[in-house]
């Protein structure tokens, strides 16, 4: 019988060295940690402290990212009237012939970095690399994102005029970015113009804060923007190896997943969305609670729900781990983590409010995303797929059939959500993977969906085992995801042609991760193909034999 391959078999799980303790309960990326009787001290160089990086993947991916940097500044989300381009030698880039190169560059750009993510992949796979590398490379992918134009989006122009409105005297959730007119309300995306925040008041106090800073420089106020978000990664990134460790996965694999994948980099960090903030207070509150530490857990869990009210789904799993360490019969464990958890929950969400000077309003406005109509969301999906059948018989408006679908998934995701919260009652790590799971299931199910939605569910999903088969699957995913809006944020998902062309790139990276040029491109590939393929030595077994 043919001994598996090492990036064979149902799940990939971490490495002795990979589930080691860091001192002090911290949660470190630990590669091969050295031991001092096994190995004479010798002097590292720059690359091992960073993990041993390979070379080829992050230069690639950092080229990809160069890319993406300068062709946004033609083809992504750029400003209405740019106060630095428009009137000098390089404002050809904006327009014409020059706006179809930028874009060129960026579809390059995110192929070269699908390319890169998948090489990297692949040396994650072979246990070549660890965690640290993984996120070494990540970090040099993302650095040139930091000040670039927003990519696929124009929603961080939101989040300023946003935070604008208070400065003005206005309700934020009352009114839309076009009750002040100017620089920021001028570059907002039209579908938004008129909408109230869909945000908790501690983004809408985070938004202020930058909006007061910046004044009227929307540049600045851009990369300002991101730098406000990138705690939410710097706490994601803190938590992530950890609560692998806890949930039974591969911190290296983890790493791969949710933070070097293109949607992290592109979408994320390219386009500065304020799920940034989610993924790392959700991840951190995680892991607070498996920690003990449940009170902190359910309070950074309520900091995630006043950036975007969908964060609340992980609060009732949350309590339930905290129950499994009460004492009691079940229901009065559960019923005393209830009462403690909304103690919390009250008094931290409350000390947001006041701090940022709002009211409930916000809650109201938490429709506005459903004005979204697209096929990413499953019910939608269905009610546009059940209008077209019917249409071709009768004459009838779409909206209904939307409607009547969407009520269906509301109820559908209310059961998976109560099946899932009772079939984790016993707490502890099964709980938090739950709650991604329920999470993801929101992001699919709701009245509208954005590729940066599914942040939330990965964010505690990332860290638990995958099965290879998985992780093709996330591949094709994640090409899609990241490509399914244009560079400059306008709706893709109604063009076939680029639809399907993006997904044979998807189909033809999934293959790739576990089977190199699956296309035979390379030099010499016709030639490797006649060899018989060397049977794979699992760790462990006897090479000494022929």
């Amino acid at each position: 019988m043919k001994p598996p391959s090492p990036v064979d078999g149902s799940t990939l799980p971490d490495t002795a060295a990979e589930r080691a303790a860091a001192p002090g309960g911290a949660p470190e990326i630990l590669d091969a940690p050295p031991s001092a009787e096994a190995r004479p001290a010798v002097r590292r160089s720059w690359r091992d402290r960073f993990g041993r990086p390979p070379r080829r993947p992050l230069l690639m991916g950092f080229a990809a990212a160069l890319m993406l940097l300068i062709g946004g500044f033609g083809a992504g989300g750029v400003l209405v009237h740019d106060p630095i381009l428009t009137n000098s030698p390089l404002g050809f880039w904006r327009y014409g012939h020059g706006r179809d190169l930028a874009a060129m560059l960026i579809y390059g750009g995110v192929g070269l970095m699908v390319w890169a993510w998948i090489r990297l992949g692949r040396e994650v796979l072979a246990r070549r690399v660890g965690g640290r590398a993984v996120l070494t490379t990540a970090v040099v992918w993302m650095a040139p994102l930091l000040f670039a134009p927003p990519l696929f989006t124009r929603d961080i122009f939101s989040y300023l005029a946003q935070g604008g409105l208070p400065l003005a005297g206005f309700d934020p959730y009352e009114v839309g970015p076009e009750a002040m007119p100017g620089i920021f309300a001028d570059n907002v995306h039209y579908f938004w113009q008129d909408t109230p925040a869909p945000y908790g008041p501690l983004f809408i106090l985070i938004a202020k804060a930058v909006a007061w800073v910046t004044g009227d420089q929307i540049i600045l106020g851009v990369v300002l923007m991101r730098l406000a978000l990138l705690p939410g990664l710097l706490l994601f990134v803190w938590a992530l190896p950890e609560l692998t460790r806890r949930l039974g996965g591969r911190v290296a694999v983890a790493l791969w997943v949710a933070v070097a994948n293109p949607v992290m980099v592109v979408h994320m960090v390219g386009g500065g969305h304020n799920d940034l903030l989610v993924v790392g207070f959700l991840a951190t509150g995680a892991l607070a609670a498996l920690r003990g530490r449940h009170a902190l857990g359910i309070a950074l869990a309520t900091l995630a729900m006043a950036v975007k009210a969908s964060a609340v789904i992980a609060l009732p799993f949350l309590v339930l781990v905290w129950a499994a360490r009460l004492s009691g019969s079940q229901r009065v464990r559960i019923a005393k983590a209830i009462g403690a958890g909304v103690a919390v929950f009250v008094a931290v969400f409350a000390a947001c409010t006041l701090a940022a000077q709002v009211n409930l309003g916000w809650l109201p406005a938490l429709s506005a995303p459903s004005m979204i109509v697209n096929w990413m969301s499953l019910p939608t999906a269905v009610g546009e797929f059940s209008h077209t059948l019917v249409s071709m018989l009768v004459n009838v408006p779409k909206q209904p059939f939307i409607n009547v679908a969407r009520v269906l998934g509301a109820i559908l995701l209310v059961y998976i959500a109560v099946r899932q919260w009772w079939a984790a009652r016993d707490g502890g790590p099964d709980a938090v993977r739950r709650a991604g799971v329920v999470l993801l299931a929101t992001a699919v199910l709701s009245p509208a969906m954005l590729p940066w939605y599914v942040s939330w569910g990965m964010a505690l999903v990332a860290a638990a085992a995958w099965s290879v088969r998985a992780l093709q699957v996330t591949v094709f995913l994640s090409v899609m995801l990241t490509i399914c809006y244009y560079s400059d944020g306008e709706d893709a998902l109604y063009n076939p042609p680029y639809l399907v062309a993006w997904a044979v790139v998807g189909v033809v990276a999934a293959i790739s991760l576990v089977r190199p040029d699956p296309l035979r491109l390379s030099a010499g590939a016709p030639e490797r193909s006649r060899r018989p393929a060397p049977v794979p030595v699992p760790d462990g077994a006897d090479r000494s034999r022929g």
